[in-house]
């Protein structure tokens, strides 16, 4: 992890030190992920179970895990684990229901009144990664929502282990959000398979959750194509910006950077302090505590496009996180509340030197399902309304259409669409006749 002053950076080195370490990928991964889409598309199970075996090692004879493993696998998790599991989702449960949108009613004019109904989307797709390891929170964070919105049909996709099943965790998770659909497929052929159908797959209305750059690729990819699915965000490798003062713990700061930089090779994490022994003490200690990981080989990887960045001052720390809208970011400061009005983008903000992110990642109750590569510029993470539809609906009497159809008439002639004129001057002049509403 290199230190560097940002007041000594030209815009060029400062581009650098902000600029993701997968965005030199992108032709690459997209020409990958277009081939495997298209023989997923082309192929179905057969499919699945070839890329399966290319990638995964395995090529799984059922694709579609039966309920009876899924019971099995809830019972062989120690007591402990099953009772985190279930402590996690009612945290979870708790903060997404306590902010669930509502139908509500309008009147706009006499005899106007325009309502907003909420629906949930018919069958949704969930993935969840198990590549290096597997994340069962992953399936809280999406299947806990998913269940809040009332989503009728819900597909779970998971890679397989060695022995060519799911993670035992990944489908207690499941069963506690009472997901029953769950199917033995990782990487952009989960995503294919989900967004095309197959013959064991459910063609999806909407893909949900984190990945790779080749899952983020692949979502972005059959989002676009005609008649795809919708996707929730970009959430791709993961990401923490920490910004320290003086008197944060460079041990908890090493820590803090560290949580994120295991997750993969392509994570990012960036310090941005005011005082230079503080960030020297912080890299120092990365540099120890990597040693003990683990997955270290994956952090040092991580690291090497990592960088602890000097400022001016904090009030240009600020602008800096704010710029690479991160994923995640953590305040360590000694008045963090007095900060937050400063941050305009990010996906997840922890306050204070006892706000770890990993809470954030398995149970504190927000949702770790957020946006990667500058997405916080203009999301914030999954929540319940990710799973629903919002409709809008009018209900207009005749001193409604009188009311208001002149104001209608008007616009209409502006931009000379007759034919929406006339739908509302006939009927003003079936009123103006005497005729029968």
């Amino acid at each position: 992890m290199r230190l560097v002053d940002w007041s000594s950076l030209d815009a060029a080195g400062r581009e650098q030190v902000l600029r993701r370490g997968t965005a030199a990928a992108g032709p690459e991964v997209s020409a990958g992920v277009a081939a495997i889409l298209e023989q997923v598309r082309s192929c179905g199970d057969a499919a699945l179970r070839e890329l399966g075996l290319r990638y995964d090692g395995v090529a799984p004879d059922n694709l579609l895990v039966p309920e009876v493993e899924i019971r099995a696998a809830v019972a062989s998790l120690p007591v402990e684990l099953r009772e985190a599991i279930a402590e996690a989702a009612g945290r979870i449960r708790a903060f997404h229901e306590a902010g669930m949108q509502q139908d509500y009613a309008v009147t706009t004019a006499d005899g106007v009144e325009c309502r907003r109904v909420v629906r949930p989307i018919r069958r949704v797709g969930l993935y969840v990664p198990a590549g290096s390891a597997p994340l069962p929170s992953t399936a809280l964070m999406l299947g806990v929502p998913a269940q809040l919105a009332g989503c009728p049909e819900i597909v779970l996709c998971t890679p397989p282990g060695r022995d060519g099943r799911p993670d035992a965790t990944v489908l207690a998770a499941a069963a506690e959000c009472g997901i029953t659909t769950v199917v033995v497929a990782g990487g952009a052929q989960a995503v294919a398979a989900m967004a095309y159908g197959t013959e064991s797959v459910p063609r999806c209305d909407k893909i949900f959750g984190p990945g790779n750059a080749w899952v983020t690729e692949a979502k972005r990819q059959v989002s676009t194509a005609e008649g795809g699915p919708g996707v929730d965000l970009p959430a791709g490798p993961s990401e923490v910006v920490v910004i320290a003062d003086r008197g944060a713990d460079p041990e908890f700061v090493a820590a803090d950077l560290l949580s994120q930089a295991e997750h993969g090779p392509d994570s990012q994490v960036l310090l941005l302090t005011d005082d230079p022994e503080l960030a020297r003490a912080a890299v120092a200690e990365v540099e120890r505590q990597v040693e003990d990981l683990p997955r270290a080989d994956i952090a040092r990887k991580s690291l090497a496009s990592s960088t602890a960045v000097v400022a001016p001052d904090l009030a240009e720390a600020f602008e800096i996180s704010n710029d690479y809208a991160p994923e995640h970011l953590i305040l360590a400061l000694r008045e963090p509340e007095e900060w937050l009005d400063r941050v305009e983008r990010a996906g997840s903000v922890f306050l204070g030197d006892w706000s770890p992110e990993t809470l954030g990642d398995y149970c504190s109750g927000t949702n770790h399902v957020l946006p990667t590569a500058g997405a916080a510029r203009w999301t914030g993470g999954v929540n319940v309304a990710s799973f629903q539809i919002a409709m809008t609906v009018q209900r207009v009497t005749p001193q409604g259409l009188a009311t208001t159809g002149p104001c209608a008439v008007t616009l209409s002639e502006a931009e000379g669409l007759h034919a929406h004129q006339r739908a509302v001057t006939r009927r003003l002049q079936r009123l103006g006749s005497g005729g029968a509403p």
